[in-house]
């Protein structure tokens, strides 16, 4: 069994060119939050979920991303309640959040 049941990523990445990129759109408020909210679930830690930020993940045009493993799904979400269905769901529950993968 690995050390965590899922790992997820959520892209923090600030390019700088200006171009567009994941911290654009809050990316490290969003960590901060999905940290806490597992924290809060008691679903943080060794045998349940390790959240990372991580740099950029080379799918900027449909950001801000974030990615579960060990499903290796992908979302895009929009703001605090999109990542919290995706913590409830997928985290939580095991069940992939459609509307949300990219």
């Amino acid at each position: 069994m690995s050390f965590y049941q899922r790992h997820a990523f959520i892209c923090a990445n600030q390019a700088s060119d200006g171009s567009p990129s994941c911290q654009d759109h809050n990316a490290m408020a969003m960590v901060k939050y999905a940290k806490n909210r597992l924290k809060e679930l008691g679903l943080f830690g060794p045998g349940k979920v390790r959240l990372n930020k991580s740099g950029c993940m080379g799918r900027c045009a449909i950001g801000p991303v974030m990615v579960v493993y060990p499903e290796g799904t992908w979302y895009t979400y929009v703001d605090k309640d999109d990542l919290e269905e995706i913590i409830q769901e997928h985290l939580l529950n095991g069940r992939e959040v459609e509307r949300l993968k990219v």
